[in-house]
């Protein structure tokens, strides 16, 4: 029983996808590969919470989180394996999980994206691109994998248990 996706939210997961590849590219291309570099992200992004627009470090996990919760319930409901146990162990269903997950986070990583460049051009007056792809991931992506498999977990519970009390 596969849900079927709409293609604007294929559209959204193909343009995220194209989007932080470039980003990582430019980024490359723009700033090199060097420890200097890898310091200097590591320190922008140890900075970032203490900055401007902070709310995004509450706001983006948030959004993750309630697609995490809508997709876990629905995994519970259909009796699917865990999602991030899914992605760590079986090769086979691994593409299309993670594909799953960048479809319904797409709409969040986007407006990471989008919210990281704003923070960039206000804070460094310049952008790095590569920066922007890590923490859209890290606000975005990060929670709905490390959830969606809880709470799937969870709501499997409180389905059986509901449904075992329905029987007395």
């Amino acid at each position: 029983m596969e849900e079927k996706v709409s293609k604007t939210k294929i559209f959204l997961a193909r343009l995220v996808i194209v989007l932080m590849v470039g980003f990582v590219v430019l980024g490359i291309a723009m700033y090199g590969l060097s420890v200097p570099v890898f310091e200097r992200i590591w320190q922008n992004l140890l900075e970032r919470p203490s900055g401007p627009m902070t709310f995004r470090f509450v706001l983006q996990p948030i959004m993750a989180t309630i697609a995490a919760l809508l997709d876990g319930v629905k995994d519970a409901r259909t009796g699917r394996d865990p999602y991030f146990w899914t992605v760590l162990t079986n090769p086979a269903k691994r593409g299309t999980r993670l594909h799953e997950g960048l479809i319904a986070t797409a709409r969040v990583i986007l407006l990471g994206l989008c919210m990281d460049l704003i923070y960039q051009f206000i804070v460094f007056d310049t952008f790095h691109p590569a920066e922007a792809v890590i923490v859209a991931g890290l606000l975005a992506f990060m929670p709905y994998l490390l959830l969606r498999g809880p709470i799937s977990r969870v709501a499997r519970w409180w389905l059986a248990r509901r449904s075992a009390n329905e029987i007395r």
